[in-house]
């Protein structure tokens, strides 16, 4: 009988045997999303166990003797069945501690979640997702004292995202009214700062980019702004024209 590990290869092949089971919790999770218990890494670690001691019973036995003489053999050692065929080895380590528990994760998922209409994104928050993919637009907040705020969001603009705190970077400052109409972007504007601490909620009005002629990309921060909606309100439709022609002059153009 082979004596308990103490060396680093066999120690090695402790975590070896253990990996199974990180592998199949790690997909299970990514597939089926976070529950409650999942909040506790105790219970995390322990069912990784679970499932990795499941899995290398099931492996030992189908294939119990081949994979013992992989790993030990009496006469010489640990690990010389696996050095004299590395490629085998290789191939065998690949499909019972990564493709197995992957698909057995995945399955498992799958039949769990067979029947049900919601699905799971690993997208943490919503904050994240809105901002993922977000193309240019007017944002504009109402903060808890009443005031509204709000400006251009656009290439140079920038969000945070999870684990941090929630934050938002827009470009451009515009002018808004105290309905919460965009007026005009601000002159000589360095962009606006907004935490979201101080903010009761957001709201993003599609825009229009003006091209200059001979520019390409256009100026990006100058912008026609299309039906803004206000609290209580039908949404106004805004001459395009005029707000353009109310951005140009406050730039100076």
């Amino acid at each position: 009988m082979p004596h308990a590990p103490t060396t680093v290869t066999q120690v090695v092949i402790v975590l070896l045997l253990v990996l199974p089971g990180v592998t199949y919790q790690f997909v299970r999770e990514r597939a089926r999303g976070l529950v409650p218990g999942h909040r506790d890494l105790g219970e995390r670690i322990l069912r990784a166990v679970t499932a990795g001691i499941a899995l290398d019973a099931l492996y030992v036995l189908l294939a119990g003797p081949w994979l013992v003489h992989l790993v030990y053999d009496r006469r010489r050692g640990w690990l010389t069945g696996a050095a004299g065929n590395p490629r085998i080895a290789a191939l065998a380590a690949t499909t019972l501690l990564i493709v197995v528990p992957a698909a057995a994760a995945w399955l498992t998922s799958w039949l769990g979640s067979r029947g049900s209409r919601s699905t799971y994104d690993p997208i943490p928050t919503a904050w994240d997702k809105v901002f993922q993919r977000r193309s240019h637009c007017l944002v504009r907040a109402r903060l808890k004292s009443g005031l509204w705020v709000g400006g251009y969001y656009g290439e140079r603009s920038y969000t945070s995202g999870y684990p941090e705190a929630a934050d938002l970077y827009l470009q451009t400052t515009w002018a808004v009214s105290g309905a919460g109409l965009f007026e005009h972007p601000l002159p000589h504007s360095g962009g606006i700062y907004i935490r979201m601490d101080d903010v009761e909620f957001l709201d993003f009005v599609e825009v229009l980019p003006r091209a200059e002629e001979g520019d390409p990309a256009g100026d990006r921060d100058t912008t026609a702004v299309g039906p803004q909606r206000e609290e209580g309100v039908p949404a106004r439709r805004q001459s395009a024209r005029a707000d353009a022609g109310s951005a140009d002059a406050t730039s100076g153009r």
